[in-house]
């Protein structure tokens, strides 16, 4: 897959832009001389929409971002910046930019705060709410809704993505290569999701993480009544794992009733790690017939304890531990 790449036209035209931009923002006293600038965004602001604050934005800006649905994608290419919603309901629906997603942070340690990602669609069957390509991606308090990837995750060996409080419903795709809730799809440093909701995904995982390290702590995993996913959690190239705390349900239109949790179904270990985890959590399964909790297809061993398990269910399949 390649990307797309602007013209000498395009490109002249986007200088313009950003040119006239900032002219707007003096004369309109937004812009601060130095160091970190508040950009407000919104129907009535000088910055309509989302993308015009990505074309202007500098290194340790703050986006503050008014409610409203806004058919518009973005590409962020500033570092440590904040993009938030000012209240509920900011929401950014259908358009997408590179053939990638909704918004691409290209640049390093940006968190985004209380926005609605929808509807993401490309021509690759991949397309993500945020598409992170560069170090260090926070998402709090967000929500993906019906796109084929909710976050597809890349980056360096030394990226960490963090997403906390954030609802993921509806997304999930097979067309082509599969697309999945969250997907971790380079051996990025940690992905770490912590009190968050998964719900009716399709066809594909909820979660799968080729990190080195993954982190899942307190969330709901449910296929739902209607949910057909694959695996819950799918760890392809092993890692070092802990799975803590979780509330798992495999849905009775699961489009893979074998296990809940994969760990290494590449059969190969590509993630060096020593310690997998699963402890404390509570698995339903709706199936008729009988699934596995945790499959672990390597040689490094799982420890699960104080797990509850309802339905037909084998707790362990491969190397490990079950503890009560």
């Amino acid at each position: 897959m390649t990307d797309a790449r602007p013209d000498a036209s395009r490109h002249s035209a986007n200088l313009f832009v950003a040119a006239t931009l900032v002219l707007l923002l003096q004369a309109f006293g937004i812009a601060a001389p130095a160091g970190a600038r508040v950009l407000p965004v919104g129907p009535t602001r000088v910055l309509k929409v989302p993308s015009q604050a990505a074309t202007i934005a500098a290194d340790g800006d703050v986006v503050r971002i008014d409610p409203g649905t806004y058919a518009d994608c973005a590409v962020w290419r500033a570092s440590r910046v904040t993009i938030e919603a000012v209240a509920p309901d900011v929401v950014l629906r259908g358009k997408t930019c590179q053939d990638k997603g909704i918004f691409i942070t290209a640049g390093a340690d940006i968190t985004i705060r209380g926005i609605t990602f929808a509807d993401a669609r490309v021509v690759w069957h991949n397309g993500a709410g945020i598409r992170a390509e560069g170090a260090n991606l926070t998402v709090e308090n967000s929500r993906f809704l019906n796109n084929e990837n909710g976050i597809l995750a890349g980056g360096p060996p030394t990226s960490v993505v963090r997403i906390t409080n954030t609802e993921f419903r509806g997304n999930g795709s097979c067309a082509a290569a599969c697309a999945h809730g969250v997907y971790a799809g380079r051996p990025i440093g940690v992905l770490d999701i912590e009190d968050c909701v998964f719900t009716d995904t399709r066809t594909a995982h909820h979660v799968k993480s080729r990190a080195l390290a993954t982190i899942l702590v307190h969330n709901r995993i449910d296929d739902g009544a209607t949910g057909t996913s694959s695996y819950l959690i799918n760890l392809p190239n092993g890692g070092n794992a802990l799975i803590q705390d979780n509330w798992l349900r495999k849905g009775a239109h699961s489009d893979n009733p074998a296990a809940a949790i994969s760990i290494g179904e590449e059969m190969v270990a590509k993630n060096p790690g020593d310690t997998i985890i699963v402890q404390g959590n509570q698995f339903a399964s709706d199936l008729p017939e009988a699934t596995i909790f945790v499959r672990n297809s390597i040689k490094v061993p799982v420890t699960l304890a104080d797990n509850h398990l309802s339905g037909k269910v084998v707790p362990l399949d491969g190397p490990g531990t079950v503890q009560p």
